[in-house]
């Protein structure tokens, strides 16, 4: 590889591995590895592991699975940079966002090798059934995103490149309803997706009101939001989509005794990026402190 970089020198451009300027990034290289590691598992699950009566639903189910915790992650990018200032991780969005598109199209391959490649059947299946529906919406949505993805798709379209990638939000919203309606009666996951997915819009919408969103005390408020914001979507689930009596399940966010809910997972995870900004600023204050005692 290393004789092919010097051979061909563009290619240093076009291998996710390597920043801008073609050099290698240590974290680009780290998260290239993570985002193949569960598509390795679903191909070694498939050849190697248990058989079962439907052999390829626990990978369709695996491979929809980590197409939405990629799509949350790659929102999560902007986030993350603007409450901790780290600028390089802004590096890793196009890589991520582009493997939501491989890891929802391997879903949709499943599902067609699940009908024995009978893509007749696949195509009237999508059109009759409306959780398939939607799945195709979102799917259709990030091809969208994926073809535009390229430095000279961003150059050619200019500032309506930005307006066109705001479809990242309704395709998000499309791809968690896809979840919630194949979940059926359990939509555990589903909710934290979702409870994960309300945190980081509150936290653009604190920053788009100019609020400080490194502030510790506004991120520990923003966790209290989304935890809410959970617990919300999770009830109105059951309450008009089953039979399950909603105000049970409502309940069960107070008792951490018997298990811990989404929303309580939700006010974790914001609490925990709370209390990271706040060592993180504890550390500049400690530091700025010792260069004046050296001054």
């Amino acid at each position: 590889m290393a004789s092919s970089f010097n051979t061909y020198p563009a290619l240093r451009h076009y291998v996710p591995w390597t920043d801008r300027r073609g050099h290698l990034s240590v974290l680009r290289l780290c998260v290239f590895v993570l985002l193949l590691l569960p598509a390795g598992w679903i191909f070694f699950d498939l050849a190697f592991g248990p058989v079962y009566p439907e052999p390829y639903e626990q990978a369709l189910h695996e491979s929809g699975t980590w197409a939405v915790r990629f799509l949350l992650l790659t929102l999560a990018v902007t986030p993350v940079r603007r409450i901790f200032r780290w600028n390089r991780i802004a590096g890793i969005r196009r890589m991520t966002g582009v493997s939501v598109l491989a890891y929802a199209l391997l879903h949709v391959g499943l599902y067609a090798a699940s009908e024995h490649w009978n893509l007749g059947k696949v195509v009237s299946e999508i059109f009759l059934r409306f959780y398939l529906i939607v799945g195709f919406a979102a799917l259709a949505g990030l091809a969208v995103l994926g073809a535009t993805s390229f430095d000279s798709a961003v150059r050619r379209l200019g500032a309506a490149w930005n307006r066109l990638h705001l479809l990242v939000y309704p395709v998000a919203v499309l791809a968690l309803f896809h979840f919630f309606l194949q979940s059926k009666s359990d939509v555990t996951e589903a909710t934290l997706m979702a409870g994960v997915f309300a945190l980081l819009m509150i936290y653009r919408l604190v920053g788009k009101a100019g609020l400080p969103l490194s502030n510790w005390l506004v991120l520990a408020a923003c966790a209290l939001l989304g935890a809410a914001a959970t617990a919300a979507v999770e009830y109105a689930w059951y309450a008009l989509a089953t039979g399950i009596p909603a105000d049970r399940v409502f309940q069960a966010n107070f008792n951490v005794a018997t298990a811990l809910r989404p929303s309580v997972w939700v006010a974790i995870c914001g609490l925990g990026v709370s209390a990271a900004a706040l060592l993180q600023g504890l550390g500049k204050y400690a530091g700025s402190r010792l260069r004046l005692k050296k001054a």
